[in-house]
């Protein structure tokens, strides 16, 4: 075997094996700017600081700012859908519920203004759009067509504009700056039963 300093010259063309810990340092630091300043504001300096390793090393692996974007919402951990009850109604909450979890974390409600600046890569948008909203809007979509087909609510009811209407209230609160309202994923899943014709179950009463 031909070698380099006693480097065999196969391992010498594929260089230094990739860290997963770097990556991952990476990718998080990249998420967290993205929150703190957008992709205009997206610094590989500054990636590289806080995850405590090089520019240089940065570039071997996202030459680009656009692909180290893109890369870091495909990062993004995909909210676990939250276990299936028998009752439709019971699940729209409970995935309200998961919701307002997920949305709440530290910096997650920041990288939803960054998707909608028009300064932001399209690939990057696209990919968070892909791992985070489109699989939520799914799951609540097929909560609905379930209890359509139940019929539970209307069969026509227009179900885009129900699930528009349910994640979207959570935003426009916070863009408001208003407090949230007492059980806020009940009250909401509500609402939104009522706008396809659906009544909504009364409050479960708590005994003392």
């Amino acid at each position: 075997m031909d070698t380099v300093r006693g480097v065999s010259t196969e391992a010498a063309k594929r260089g230094r094996p990739r860290s997963p810990a770097i990556d991952a340092a990476v990718l998080a630091a990249a998420r967290r700017q993205l929150a703190a300043g957008g992709f205009a504001a997206l610094s590989f300096a500054a990636v590289a600081d806080e995850a405590g390793t090089t520019r240089p090393a940065i570039y071997r692996r996202w030459p680009t700012k656009a692909a180290l974007a893109e890369s870091a919402m495909a990062s993004i951990p995909p909210d676990e859908p939250p276990p299936a009850a028998a009752d439709p109604f019971a699940d729209l909450v409970a995935e309200l519920s998961d919701f307002r979890r997920g949305v709440s974390m530290p910096g997650r409600l920041s990288l939803v203004g960054t998707m909608l600046q028009t300064t932001t890569d399209p690939d990057a948008a696209a990919r968070y759009r892909a791992q985070v909203i489109a699989p939520r809007r799914a799951r609540l979509r097929a909560i609905f067509e379930r209890a359509a087909a139940a019929g539970l609510i209307d069969a026509d009811g227009d179900l885009e504009v129900a699930v528009t209407m349910l994640t979207g209230s959570w935003y426009a609160r916070c863009l408001a700056g208003a407090a949230e309202p007492g059980d806020w994923p009940r009250r909401v899943a509500g609402l939104a039963w009522r706008s396809v014709g659906g009544s909504p179950p009364p409050p479960a009463t708590v005994l003392p």
